[in-house]
């Protein structure tokens, strides 16, 4: 069993701060993905050990999808562990659309991975998009849980603003339950301290 958050951690990819999260809530902890993926071999490592628990479930996949950019990586790893293709998903004019020549198949099953999953909104985003184009979203995946949603074996409960679907499971490497706050309750906030949006000031 890896140790995934020795593994942050080694890679300098377990920050402390006051960081603005793409759900709009702030937390004094951010997972920078980016730094352990870096490694392919790192990256190869926790692909090949999320695809264990795909593959124990029993779940069938045609599929892996990912919301870019901060998916992409780890959903082309999760693929190749699998053996099933891969297809992204980005925006454009604000909306997450298939492009470059993407299509799925009436009924074709896909599985929605992403680095992280802190309330699942991009992630629902890429979905929305792959099912109106036929596809069926079976699951979703990432290499390590906010703690906002409930993944398969995890310990963290399901909490409210969780926006993946509770019907289908959600298969993560590792619980990271940091604390979130809406920007009105945030204590670092009231502190005085400003939030900075990862990847934007060299984190």
């Amino acid at each position: 069993m890896l140790d995934i958050e020795k593994i942050y951690k080694e890679s300098g990819a377990l920050l402390e701060g006051h960081f603005l999260l793409s759900s709009g809530k702030h937390s004094p902890n951010y997972l920078q993905s980016a730094k352990v993926l870096e490694d392919p071999k790192v990256a190869e490592q926790l692909a090949t050990e999320l695809a264990k628990q795909i593959k124990a479930s029993g779940l069938t996949i045609d599929t892996v999808c990912s919301p870019a950019i901060g998916g992409l990586l780890a959903g082309y790893e999760l693929a190749r562990a699998l053996g099933v293709r891969f297809i992204f998903t980005e925006r454009k004019n604000g909306e997450m659309t298939l492009r470059r020549g993407f299509s799925v198949e009436p009924g074709e099953k896909v599985l929605i991975c992403e680095d992280i999953i802190t309330t699942g909104g991009s992630a629902m985003e890429a979905a929305r998009e792959i099912e109106s184009r036929g596809g069926k979203v079976v699951g979703f995946a990432a290499l390590a849980n906010r703690g906002v949603c409930h993944r398969e074996g995890g310990k963290s409960a399901r909490k409210a603003e969780c926006k993946l679907p509770a019907d289908k499971p959600f298969f993560a490497l590792a619980d990271f339950d940091f604390p979130i706050y809406e920007p009105a309750e945030c204590p670092l906030c009231k502190a005085g301290s400003t939030p900075v949006k990862p990847g934007s000031r060299g984190n």
